[in-house]
């Protein structure tokens, strides 16, 4: 029996658009500057989580250069386009738009910082289909995946409950949901892959975005 599943929160990387070559080349960018050397594949797991993790693998416990590398990120990812080395997953309009016009609520749950969740979606002309687009802090506070889903809930006046839906691909997508006891979807699209999902206990997993529509 099909649950009635109201409103539909999203992942952005790994969900809605591929952004690994902008993503990648930007992590390059930074640890370059540092005189690390790393091909774009290997960068891919980086993907999802947020940046002064990643940065710490590389670059250690100090704080500054936690913050150097991001700062050295920003540049690329800002400054040298690295925001738009990305596109759409297919089918992901058409889902967007049918997911309306059955008169559920669609959010943005992203680590990565709300302004640039904005652009990106401006940018292809995907935000008219958001209720609200939900991120992170420049200063990467609220971007737990918990945190998150919950700020963008209650900017459209909702908790977390039966009747939410997370979509993402990776496990942090998966074990924010269940933290908050909504069901979830995992991608096979994006950047995870289907042990890492199950292993995270996500309740559907699905092959192209316009399953979701056999789902909600």
């Amino acid at each position: 029996m099909k649950k009635n599943y109201d409103i539909i929160v999203f992942d952005l990387d790994g969900t809605i658009t591929a952004s690994d070559l902008g993503i990648t080349n930007s992590i390059k960018y930074a640890l370059n500057y540092f005189g690390l050397e790393k091909d774009n594949e290997s960068l891919k797991r980086h993907i999802g989580p947020a940046l002064s993790a990643t940065f710490r693998e590389y670059v250690g416990d100090d704080e500054e250069k936690i913050q150097l590398a991001i700062k050295k990120y920003r540049e690329y990812y800002v400054d040298q386009g690295g925001m738009l080395e990305n596109e759409v997953y297919e089918g992901v309009e058409e889902t967007l738009k049918e997911i309306k016009n059955r008169g559920k609520k669609i959010i943005l749950a992203s680590s990565k910082p709300m302004v640039f969740c904005e652009k990106i979606l401006q940018h292809f002309k995907l935000d008219k289909y958001f209720d609200f687009i939900g991120g992170s802090n420049l200063d990467e506070t609220r971007c737990k995946k918990v945190e998150v889903i919950t700020y963008s809930l209650e900017n459209i006046g909702e908790v977390p409950g039966a009747n939410v839906l997370m979509v993402g691909d990776r496990e942090y997508d998966i074990l924010g949901a269940k933290e908050l006891g909504i069901d979830s979807v995992g991608v096979l699209f994006g950047y995870g892959n289907k042990e890492e999902l199950e292993n995270a206990g996500a309740t559907y997993i699905i092959e192209k975005m316009t399953d979701i529509l056999e789902i909600v």
